[in-house]
């Protein structure tokens, strides 16, 4: 059985964000729960050298909806890295997924040689499809993910690997 790149892309990025917006959801929770300010949350983070929830959230998002535009050869949405609090931060993932489930699958499917170029920390690479898809984008999307996990399961919020996963069925 051959998978097609919609089959092995599209799943991926959507459980990827579904569950993302599942863990700030109790990550909110939790600050409410504590008396934590929510906002701390939004602007915390493992390191002073890597980003706070926002930016990873941002990133996923931006990668997320980056693989899908640069597979299907279709725009790729703009949208301004300026989210403060959760309630934006699950508008911008509900906004990647509405972006992501609008792409016409068929326009995914024979994208493994599309040549794929992006600028990568002041470099310049050029990947073809597949191993975009499979080396960096769902990589990337996935460290983004596990790292805004991280930073809430640092400040105390209840997550565990399931929340990550999310569900199973």
């Amino acid at each position: 059985m051959t998978l097609s790149m919609s089959a092995l892309t599209l799943p991926a990025v959507e459980r990827a964000l579904t569950n993302l917006s599942a863990i700030l959801d109790k990550g909110l929770t939790h600050a409410k729960a504590t008396g934590i300010d929510p906002d701390t949350l939004v602007q915390a983070r493992l390191a002073p050298d890597m980003l706070t929830l926002a930016g990873q959230v941002q990133r996923a998002s931006d990668s997320a909806k980056g693989l899908v535009a640069r597979l299907a050869g279709v725009d790729n949405p703009s949208m301004a890295d300026d989210e403060t609090s959760f309630a934006q931060l699950q508008d911008r993932i509900a906004r990647t997924l509405a972006f992501v489930r609008g792409v016409d699958r068929k326009l995914l499917d024979g994208s493994e040689t599309r040549t794929v170029t992006l600028p990568v920390r002041g470099q310049t690479i050029t990947l073809g499809g597949q191993a975009y898809l499979m080396g960096f984008a769902l990589p990337n999307i996935h460290f983004h993910v596990t790292t805004a996990y991280a930073i809430l399961r640092h400040n105390g919020a209840p997550l565990g690997k399931l929340d990550y996963l999310g569900p199973l069925a």
